[in-house]
Formats: C-alpha cells, sequence, structure tokens
C-alpha cells in the first residue's frame, strides 16, 4: 500500500509539473486546548516529555512572539475568522457568546472556496446548533465532541475522555478509546482517502486535551513518577498528543505527501497546568492578561517552501493573522467584501527573507461576561510595549516577566496605545449588541437540541455534566429560586412547533424527576463528571416562556422524561426559556430542550 501511494503521489507531482501548475499544498492545523509556551520541552521545561514536537521544532519556522485570547473559543474564533474574537462574537466559553456569528467566515469556508477537501476533528466550541456547528461552515469531514470539553453539557450524556459517542458528520457514533487518539486516527483517515484520491485536503485538528479534567491513558501518567498526580496526568496528556504527532507526520511521510503539506502546531491560550509549571518565564496562566496567558507556541513546517529548518521571527503576529496567511501560501483568495483585521504573515515564515517589517497595535482580551466591558483584562501589544488595562505599561523586551511597570517614565506611550484601543473599541462596539441567535425551523435543521450551556443569564449557566447531575444552575442569592436564562433563537420560518423540556438529555432518557446513578470513573487525576451522583428535583410542573411571558404549563408525571408543548412561533428573534415549576415555589430552567419544526 505504501508503495502504491508513493508511486501515485510521484505521478500526481509529475503531472502537475507537466501541465505547468504546482499542486496544491495540504494543510494539517493542530491546535491543543490549554497548553502554554512552556509546556514543550524545547522551550525550556526539563520535565516534560515532548520529543515529536521538539523535533518539528528544530525543522520549522517559528513564531516566539505569536498571541491568542486568554481562553478557548475566542482563539478559536479569531483562527478561523481572522477577526477580533469581540467582533466575531465569541468574547465567552458559554452563555451564548461561544458562537461564531453565522456571517463570520471559517477557514473550512476560505479553504473549501478555493479547492479543499476540508475536515475538522476533536473540538470546535464555536456552536453546537444551526448555523453554527463546523459541518454547517464549510467543513465536509466532521468528527467532533460537543461543547467546548468532552463531558460538558452540549457533549453526548456521560462521555468520559474513555470509549465515548461523538458527532460524525451529524449523526451519533461510539468509539473505542482515549479521546485524542480517537480525534487523530480520525484525521489520519481523511488524511488517507484524500491523499488516495489526489486531492488537496485541509485537516483541522483540534484536541481538548489537555483540558481539564485530567485523565489519559495509565502509562502516561507512569512516565512522570516524581510529578503530582494532577501534573503528571496534564504533562501525560500532553506526550500522549505528542505522540499522535510523530504518527501522523510518518503518516504524511509514507503517503509521499509529507514535502507539499503544510503542517502547522498552535496552541489555544496559555498554560492550565495544575499548581507550579514551568512558564518560560512569563507571568499569568490561562485567561490572564498579561504575557503568559496569550502568548503561546506557533510551528509550521513546509519543506516545498524551504520551510523545514529551525527558523525563529520574533515579530508580533496574533491568531488573526492565520486565516489572510493560509490563503497566500496556498494563492488562495477570499470573498471581496471580507475584510480581514489581520494581514498575511507568510514572509515572517520563510527563511532568509529580509523582510521590513511595520510595527502595529494589537489587542488580546479575557472578557468571559455576557457582555464586554471596556479594558477588561486586555492588553493593547507592540513590538517593544505591552499596556495593560489602561494603566500597567511594560518594555516586553528588557522585562519580559512584566515585573517594572514603567507607565509613569513614559506618559506619551500610554496615551498613544490608549487612543488606539479607544479607536478599536468605538469601532468594535456597536457590534456587541448584535445578539447570536440559535435558528429554528430552518428547513436545514429542522430540530434544534439546547442545552444550558448557552443560556444567556448574569451568572453561569450549568456548562458541565456534573453540574446537571447536581442539579446546578439557579442563583442561590434569591429565595425561592427563579429562572433568569433564556436561549436566543432566530425563528425562520412562522409555523407550528414542539418544545419538548427536559431535565436529562434525549440519549440518557431518564425520568424528570428521577435521580440518577453514578457513573464509572476512567483513568487520570480527576474524578470522571459522570461519577457525580445525579440529583432527584421536586418538580411539579413544566412552564412554556417565551419572551417573559409563561404561556402554558403542564404537570410532570413522575415517570416523563420529557414533557412537550405545542406553540405557534412567528419569524423573527425570540428569547426561549422553558422552565420547571418546584414544590417549594422556585423554578429550574429546563437544561435541555428539544424544538420541532412541525408545519405551517
Amino acid at each position: 500500500m505504501k508503495t502504491t501511494l508513493a508511486l501515485a503521489s510521484l505521478v500526481l507531482m509529475a503531472l502537475c509539473v507537466s501541465t505547468g501548475f504546482a499542486a496544491k499544498p495540504n494543510i494539517v492545523l493542530l491546535i491543543t486546548d490549554d497548553q502554554g509556551y512552556g509546556d514543550l520541552a524545547c522551550h525550556g521545561n526539563q520535565v516534560i516529555q515532548t520529543p515529536n514536537l521538539d523535533r518539528l521544532a528544530s525543522q520549522s519556522s517559528q513564531l516566539s512572539n505569536y498571541h491568542v485570547a486568554p481562553t478557548c473559543s475566542p482563539t478559536r474564533a479569531a483562527l478561523q475568522s481572522g477577526h477580533w474574537t469581540d467582533r466575531a462574537g465569541a468574547w465567552h466559553t458559554i452563555m451564548g457568546r461561544s458562537m461564531l456569528r453565522a456571517d463570520e467566515a471559517t477557514l473550512g469556508q476560505l479553504l473549501k472556496a478555493n479547492g479543499y477537501t476540508t475536515g475538522m476533528f476533536g473540538k470546535w466550541h464555536l456552536g453546537d446548533n444551526y448555523p453554527y456547528r463546523p459541518e454547517d461552515r464549510g467543513y465536509d469531514e466532521v468528527y467532533r465532541h460537543g461543547g467546548g470539553g468532552v463531558g460538558q453539557t452540549p457533549d453526548l450524556w456521560d462521555n468520559a475522555y474513555f470509549d465515548g459517542h461523538y458527532f460524525h458528520n451529524g449523526e451519533i457514533e461510539a468509539a473505542d478509546g482515549y479521546c485524542t487518539d480517537v480525534f487523530f486516527n480520525q484525521a489520519n483517515q481523511f488524511i488517507k482517502t484524500n491523499a488516495e484520491q489526489g486531492k488537496p485536503f485541509f485537516a483541522y485538528i483540534a484536541t481538548n486535551a489537555p483540558h481539564g479534567p485530567l485523565h489519559c491513558p495509565q502509562k502516561y501518567m507512569d512516565m512522570y513518577p516524581d510529578e503530582p498526580k494532577p501534573m503528571a496526568a496534564f504533562y501525560g496528556m500532553i506526550t500522549n498528543i505528542d505522540d499522535n504527532v510523530g504518527q501522523t507526520r510518518q503518516l504524511l511521510e509514507d503517503l509521499g505527501i509529507a514535502n507539499n503539506t503544510i503542517f502547522i502546531y498552535t496552541t489555544d491560550n496559555g498554560t492550565a497546568a495544575p499548581g507550579k509549571a514551568f512558564n518560560a518565564g512569563m507571568r499569568g496562566k490561562k485567561g490572564s492578561e498579561y504575557e503568559g496567558g496569550h502568548r503561546v507556541p506557533f510551528m509550521c513546517y513546509w519543506p516545498e517552501a524551504g520551510m523545514n529548518v529551525k527558523h525563529v521571527d520574533d515579530h508580533l503576529t496574533h491568531a488573526i493573522d492565520v486565516a489572510p496567511t493560509l490563503l497566500e501560501m496556498v494563492g488562495g483568495q477570499g470573498p471581496k467584501d471580507y475584510q480581514f483585521d489581520g494581514i498575511s504573515i507568510a514572509s515572517l515564515l520563510k527563511p532568509g527573507t529580509d523582510v521590513d517589517w511595520k510595527d502595529r497595535f494589537l489587542v488580546t482580551d479575557s472578557q468571559r461576561v455576557r457582555d464586554p466591558i471596556k479594558w477588561k483584562q486586555t492588553a493593547v501589544m507592540s513590538q517593544q510595549w505591552r499596556l495593560i488595562n489602561g494603566k500597567e505599561l511594560y518594555d516586553i523586551q528588557q522585562d519580559p516577566g512584566q515585573k517594572n511597570n514603567v507607565a509613569a517614565q513614559h506618559p506619551e506611550q500610554v496615551a498613544a496605545m490608549r487612543k488606539f484601543y479607544d479607536q478599536w473599541w468605538a469601532e468594535l462596539e456597536p457590534t456587541f449588541a448584535k445578539t447570536t441567535e440559535i435558528y429554528l425551523g430552518h428547513p436545514s435543521a429542522p430540530e434544534a437540541s439546547l442545552t444550558a450551556h448557552d443560556w444567556i443569564q448574569s451568572s453561569y449557566p450549568p456548562w458541565a455534566q456534573a453540574h446537571i447531575r447536581s442539579g446546578n444552575g439557579n442563583n442561590p442569592k434569591k429565595k425561592p429560586v427563579l429562572h433568569e436564562g433564556h436561549w436566543a433563537v432566530k425563528v425562520i420560518r412562522d409555523g407550528n412547533y414542539e418544545v419538548s423540556v427536559r431535565r436529562w438529555p434525549v440519549e440518557a432518557n431518564h425520568p424528570i424527576v428521577a435521580s440518577l446513578p453514578p457513573g464509572e470513573d476512567v483513568p487520570g487525576a480527576n474524578k470522571a463528571m459522570r461519577t457525580v451522583p445525579g440529583k432527584a428535583i421536586d418538580v411539579t410542573s413544566a412552564v412554556l416562556r417565551i419572551n417573559g411571558k409563561d404561556l402554558d404549563e403542564k404537570e410532570v408525571p413522575a415517570d416523563a422524561t420529557e414533557v412537550t408543548f405545542e406553540t405557534r412561533l412567528t419569524a423573527g428573534s425570540h428569547q426561549l426559556s422553558p422552565l420547571f415549576l418546584l414544590k417549594d415555589g422556585g423554578e429550574l430552567g429546563a437544561y435541555y430542550t428539544v424544538v420541532r419544526f412541525v408545519g405551517e
């Protein structure tokens, strides 16, 4: 098989040469979750074992001053769209603020429009309903978990890193093995299939590891016997990723396509290592506006373009630059009416190129609130300076650990950076009110499955399955507790709809009022979310609340797994907030709700 595939690759290359056209490069883009700049041996970590990523670093063009958002969804929104996260609508990881707006482009759409077969594997975290899923956004092959991690509320019930169930092109599919291995295996099959067919491909591999909970095969934890159990699991998850990187790179070699495949490795935010960890001298970790929260690795290997030797560029770059860069590298074009916030940095990645680079200001922030707040955990960056929260100024060249605030000594620099940010904020602020809405009644998705992860409210909703099991989601400061959240929905067509409200998801098939026994644990340093016992709730009835009005109420039978309302909805924007009434007079939002269009 290897000989046949290699021969096919040579024939394809010869055909391209004879016709005068260069073959489009394939693209493999790997982004890991919660792995920081210092979580690599090649960056000075003396404990972690990452031989394959270290080898990649020794053969790649690297960006040593590459920045992202300090948390998951915001970085992915910028990477996919080439737009500032706050503009793209995904400035949080939950509360309906983790969905990439429908009018934003994605790498899947951009590359598909330029002749690529596209695949997405692992963590999407930019929306779990139409039109925000990767299968709605230009990806031909999709194999993913739900929400922001395995075991979160939108994920398939009782998933726990091993032997799970995942969404494969919209259908639920069982899998054997550890989640990271499963996602890489699916990506590798996609790569093989397209290589055999001679099709240029884009494989977007987005692991949920090493994001917590901290689980991995025991053999990887055993590689770190001197570390506390949580750190051993965190490092073990990364070493498992490293092994998979080695296997995928070897596959590209075996297929004869490694020379003309762009292989990119990066991460989504600073380290979330449990406890004290090596952080390459930076201040802050995941979620921080300081350097350690958003400066991450970026490696690019592409032998055919000369990117197969170690080349390190220190110019200031950002995730918003990735989309325009890839388009330039493959000779593609974006939509004529789509203007990137980023710029192509292809010239910075080219070894031996003398680049005349103009300094610029870039912004990253950690909002994690319902609506963005000006200067909240914000860094305005230039090549030399970091302005933090509009008040603290650091000379990052002289003070990479950000220990000495020199704002008083450089008021003109503070003023210049504040002026830029004020203009930046004024441009983006009008877009904040453009709520990202889940579509109901669209012909491409006549049924929508909504989860509490996307409730819009002031307090954090129950975003993990452990919260659902515990019966969380209320504001404990009020008696009786009232449900304050809602789903922002956009009804696409007038018609009759069924709204089925549930405490447990469809795949759990469990009575609303009943308790649920704990599930089995899996290897790792944390307890699996499914090990939390499911608490019984004293529910009396269910209520259909839309736009703040209670339209109907029904009793909840003891054996009912759902209560279904029939209602007529008009096209347009609505706030949907079905709930359960409790015996104490309180309210509990329906954690799961399925809405079906049933006819005109």
